[in-house]
């Protein structure tokens, strides 16, 4: 997975292949925010509902067949070949369905088409479907990315400091406690943050997705909260009562697995864009929003660029201009590279090989030695010094 893209490693000044790992510049950059737009063709601002309703519905489309397929079929086929039909279904239904979560989240960011009652009734539709409560999360998401690195009001992936690591993880690093701690990872952080909102910011008092008393939300947004959360009460009571129909066995097998995909694939896409040795994070007398937008990196899932929508190898554009639809991102990409210069991160490691790599190496931040009080942190991995 990953390096079969037509990604490719930006140039340093002196026209050498920049290093994965190189890091980024802290400073302010010499181009301002509306020199970045200005590079980017004024058709990649435009959003087109039937274009957005073609790359839903094809997706769907995949969703159904293999469905029919796995429903009609599976059921029949000897025991040999259902341990082959039914991991080939699991695949599919997980990486076709991640692309529609995709496409909600891109609702949530009012990319879908002109229309904010539209994006929101799709957003609501599709992630209700997939128990994400489209709301709630559109909003702690949209913190997010008006604070992105910043490591006081940044709403999710806040590296700790090395004094802030807990006790036990001396025990986890080693290779049998990674593999333990990236599966639990994969499986569980997703509805953990929802719920619980692990690795989120911290508050004073609990804090949850569904909760419309959250301190996530204002009192003019609880009402968005409560629509969220019937759109997931609803999608609840059909799975209850396909578990009915069909038995929780067969609800596991149809929707189960591929949710777990579809969970798996957010924690791993959004972890990979926001840890990497290579980008800044910044306090509050550093951090400003365009430097913020740009610590973060590009990957290349290889053909799954395409099936998750392009949401893998454009997202430092995505920081810059969340509203772009996902079909324009790879063209304003290559349009503002120039530009940035030194300030684009792209890394086209094979993705397993770069999430062993940098859940190894990129473990608390601190500032660098002689940085003379300077607010810019850097993610370091030695626990002994």
């Amino acid at each position: 997975m990953g390096a079969g893209g037509n990604m490719s490693t930006p140039a340093t000044k002196n026209g050498e292949k920049k290093s994965h790992l190189q890091r980024v510049p802290s400073a302010k950059p010499p181009f301002t925010l509306g020199d970045v737009k200005k590079a980017i063709p004024p058709h990649c601002f435009q959003r087109s509902l039937i274009r957005s309703f073609y790359y839903l519905i094809k997706d769907l489309i995949i969703i159904s067949i293999t469905y029919y397929i796995a429903a009609t079929y599976f059921p029949s086929l000897p025991y040999p070949l259902t341990y082959l039909a039914w991991p080939a279904y699991w695949v599919i239904q997980g990486c076709v369905g991640t692309g529609i979560w995709v496409i909600g989240h891109e609702c949530g960011h009012h990319g879908f088409s002109d229309y904010q009652w539209v994006d929101d009734t799709v957003g609501l539709i599709l992630h209700s479907a997939q128990l994400t409560p489209f709301f709630s999360w559109k909003i702690s998401h949209r913190r997010h990315h008006a604070n992105t690195g910043s490591l006081e009001n940044d709403e999710v992936y806040i590296p700790r400091f090395k004094s802030k690591l807990r006790w036990y993880y001396q025990y986890l690093d080693n290779p049998v406690g990674r593999v333990g701690v990236l599966a639990f990872t994969l499986l569980f952080a997703w509805p953990l943050y929802l719920v619980f909102n692990i690795s989120g910011k911290k508050y004073e008092r609990f804090t949850c997705h569904y909760d419309p008393n959250s301190p996530l939300y204002s009192e003019r947004e609880r009402l968005q909260i409560l629509i969220s959360d019937a759109g997931v009460l609803a999608a609840t009571y059909v799975l209850y009562r396909v578990a009915l129909a069909k038995g929780f066995t067969w609800l596991v097998c149809i929707y189960g697995v591929p949710l777990l995909i579809v969970n798996g694939f957010i924690v791993l896409i959004t972890l990979l864009h926001h840890t990497h040795a290579s980008l800044p994070h910044y306090d509050s007398t550093e951090w400003d929003y365009l430097r913020g937008a740009l610590a973060t990196v590009d990957r290349d899932y290889g053909v799954l660029n395409k099936v998750f929508h392009n949401v893998t190898d454009t997202h430092v554009l995505h920081h810059i201009f969340s509203y772009i639809s996902h079909y324009h991102a790879m063209e304003a990409t290559n349009a503002i590279k120039p530009l940035l210069g030194e300030y684009y991160q792209v890394d086209d490691t094979p993705i397993l090989k770069a999430l062993w790599r940098d859940t190894k190496e990129c473990i608390y931040v601190e500032k660098d030695e002689g940085s003379q009080g300077r607010g810019v942190y850097w993610y370091k991995y030695k626990l002994d010094d």
